[in-house]
C-alpha cells in the first residue's frame, strides 16, 4: 500500500520545517532509503513565473533552503530546476522568476546550483500518448542522480487543481509549453501529455509545499490560504487524491488526475492510500475557495441530460482582459499557444480561443479576469462551493 505522509507546518520557519521533513522523511524510511554521500539531487520546484514566495504561487524560497541544507548536510550537490511559463518579448521569464521568487538568493547562500531549464539543453524522448512523436525534456532531469518534486498546493483556473503531477509540466524548456499546449489543447488532453513526462523521467521523491496554498482563480491571481500542511510521498498521484481531498476535490473533479488515473501512473483511491504523521484521514481546509469553473462543473454534473447544454450556455466563463489593470507587457499575447489575442486591443477571439487559461494563469498583473457570459449565472455559482 502507498503511503502519503502529511505533518502540519504552520511557517516558514527553517527550524521548524526541518523539523517536520526530518519526521516525515523518518516515516517514508529515511532519507538513507534515497540520498547517499556524493549524489547529485535535483529539486524540481514550481516556478511559473517572476512571482514572490509569499504569494503562494511558487514553492516557497525558505523550505527550498531547508531541504538544500539537510541535503548538504548529507553529502549531496545540490541543483534547484525549473522552467517558468508564458513569455515576455518572446522569451520565457525563468531567470527573472529565480530572482523574485528568492531562489537564486537560496542557491548562493546556500552553495546549491540553479538550473535554468531554458538554457541547460533537452533530451528527446518518446511519449507513448501519440499527441507528438517526440518531445524534448529539459536536460537536468536526466543528468541528476536524483529528483524530488516539490510542488505546491494550488488550484487552476482551467485545471481545477494542480499540483505534484502537474508539476512536471515544467520540464519542458521555455515556448515549447505552448507547441505542446496547442496540440492537446483540453486538460485530460495535457494530462496524458503531463504522464508522458512522468514515464520519461525518474522521480524519487515528490514533497508538497502546502505551508500556505492558493485557492480561488489560481494557479498564480488566486489568494493566499493558511493551509499548513507538508505532504510526502513516492507517488505523485497518490499525493494529490489527498491534497486534492483536503479541499473537497475527488480524481473526477480534475480531468488532469483522471487522464493519470486511466494510464495508472499511480494510485488514485483513498482506500488503498495509507496516510501517516498527523493525520489518518485527508483533513478539510476549511473555508477554502475553489476556481469559478469547478463551482460551475458541480453544477453541469447536477443537470439532467434535457437541459445541460443550456444551462452549460448559462454558466459560460471565459477569460477577459480588464483594461484597467493591463500594464500593457505583453505576457498574454507571448503565451498564448492560438494567438488568440490582439497585441493592440487585447480583445479575445474565443471563435480561436481553446480555453486554456495560460492568459489568466501567466499574467503579471493579475489583469485577466474569468468573467460568466451571464451575470446572472456569476451570482448563483458562488454558492456553490
Amino acid at each position: 500500500m502507498v503511503q502519503v505522509i502529511i505533518k502540519d507546518c504552520s511557517e516558514y520557519r527553517l527550524d521548524l520545517i526541518k523539523e517536520k521533513i526530518a519526521e516525515g522523511m523518518e516515516l517514508l524510511g529515511g532519507w538513507d532509503r534515497f540520498v547517499s554521500p556524493g549524489m547529485t539531487v535535483l529539486l524540481k520546484v514550481n516556478l511559473i513565473g517572476p512571482k514572490s514566495s509569499d504569494t503562494a504561487a511558487v514553492t516557497h524560497k525558505e523550505f527550498i533552503r531547508a531541504l538544500t541544507q539537510i541535503l548538504k548536510s548529507r553529502g549531496c550537490t545540490v541543483w534547484i530546476g525549473d522552467s517558468s511559463g508564458g513569455a515576455i518579448g518572446g522569451v520565457a521569464p525563468t531567470a527573472r522568476g529565480f530572482v523574485v521568487s528568492g531562489l537564486t538568493e537560496v542557491a548562493l547562500e546556500e552553495g546549491a546550483l540553479i538550473k535554468n531549464f531554458d538554457k541547460e539543453g533537452v533530451v528527446e524522448v518518446n511519449p507513448q500518448s501519440g499527441y507528438i512523436d517526440k518531445m524534448y525534456l529539459a536536460k537536468p532531469m536526466f543528468e541528476a542522480d536524483f529528483v524530488i518534486n516539490f510542488p505546491k498546493l494550488k488550484t487552476h483556473s482551467a485545471g481545477i487543481y494542480t499540483g505534484a503531477v502537474k508539476n512536471l509540466f515544467g520540464c519542458i524548456p521555455g515556448l515549447r509549453k505552448a507547441q505542446y499546449h496547442r496540440l492537446a489543447p483540453n486538460q485530460k488532453d495535457l494530462g496524458h501529455m503531463i504522464v508522458d513526462i512522468h514515464q520519461s523521467v525518474k522521480v524519487g521523491l515528490n514533497i508538497m509545499d502546502g505551508i500556505t496554498a492558493m485557492q480561488g482563480e489560481g494557479p498564480t491571481a488566486g489568494g493566499v490560504y493558511p493551509s499548513g500542511k507538508i505532504l510526502f510521498s513516492t507517488d505523485p498521484l497518490a499525493l494529490d487524491t489527498v491534497a486534492s481531498a483536503m479541499i473537497g476535490m475527488n480524481i473526477d473533479d480534475i480531468p488532469i488526475l483522471v487522464s493519470a488515473r486511466e494510464r495508472e501512473l499511480g494510485e488514485s483511491s483513498l482506500d488503498r492510500i495509507e496516510l501517516a504523521g498527523d493525520y489518518s484521514v485527508p483533513p478539510r481546509l476549511k473555508g477554502f475557495r475553489v476556481p469559478k469553473k469547478f463551482r460551475s462543473d458541480k453544477l453541469y454534473k447536477n443537470t439532467n441530460h434535457k437541459t445541460l447544454v443550456k444551462v452549460i450556455d448559462f454558466f459560460k466563463s471565459r477569460p477577459r482582459i480588464n483594461a484597467k489593470a493591463c500594464k500593457n507587457c505583453n505576457v498574454c499575447v507571448d503565451s498564448c499557444p492560438v494567438e488568440a489575442i490582439n497585441k493592440e486591443t487585447k480583445i479575445i477571439d474565443y471563435t480561436s480561443c481553446i480555453e486554456c487559461m495560460c492568459c489568466h494563469e501567466l499574467c503579471l498583473y493579475k489583469a485577466v479576469d474569468i468573467k460568466n457570459d451571464n451575470p446572472v449565472a456569476g451570482f448563483i455559482s458562488r454558492f456553490y462551493r
